[in-house]
């Protein structure tokens, strides 16, 4: 099991940091706009279709064929963790060292649409101390990275568990189980 996890979840995670970086270098000339929203998932969900294969490949070479939805989610949240820590780990470095005024732009972004939405007086007054309060704990190394970890997980998670119902092949009644110890 280690090395079907470990290939595809260094495969997924290389593609999953390499479509963000790119994105992100085209996001900073562009804007940030909802568009990036949806260039960013979708690059998200590309990477984890690896999870799929995955499992897959665990099933016809490991298992001889047959796999219990619980060896398949294991397989595939394993996957999944690799690629959301490559993701991670790109962020930081994108972040840290090529974009160090993202938050200053993007909280910038946020105020000006909190503006031109017609909140009245006290109620903009407090959406922009929240997008003030936003920008002070991402300077928190470990803040960033958590809720860096929380975008592409629940999609991971969603495609595992999907992945694992789909996959799962039990034995034929009278043959024993083939799957390899732990």
């Amino acid at each position: 099991m280690r090395k079907i996890v470990l290939t595809f979840g260094l495969i997924s995670g290389v593609l999953c940091s390499a479509m963000m970086t790119a994105s992100v270098a085209l996001a900073n000339r562009t804007g940030h706009g909802s568009s990036q929203y949806l260039i960013g998932y979708t690059i998200i969900v590309l990477s984890f279709l690896l999870v799929f294969f995955g499992i897959r490949s665990y099933r016809e070479n490991v298992a001889g064929g047959t796999i219990t939805f619980a060896r398949g989610f294991t397989v595939g949240i394993l996957i999944t963790l690799i690629t959301c820590v490559f993701y991670v780990v790109s962020w930081e470095i994108v972040y840290h060292y090529f974009m160090p005024d993202f938050m200053d732009k993007y909280s910038a972004q946020m105020a000006e649409k909190a503006k031109a939405s017609g909140l009245g007086q006290a109620a903009l007054q407090a959406k922009l101390a929240q997008i003030e309060k936003m920008k002070e704990m991402y300077d928190n190394p470990f803040y960033n990275s958590a809720m860096t970890f929380m975008e592409p997980f629940p999609v991971g998670l969603a495609i595992t568990l999907i992945s694992a119902a789909v996959l799962r092949k039990k034995q034929p009644a009278g043959q024993p189980i083939n799957e390899p110890a732990r």
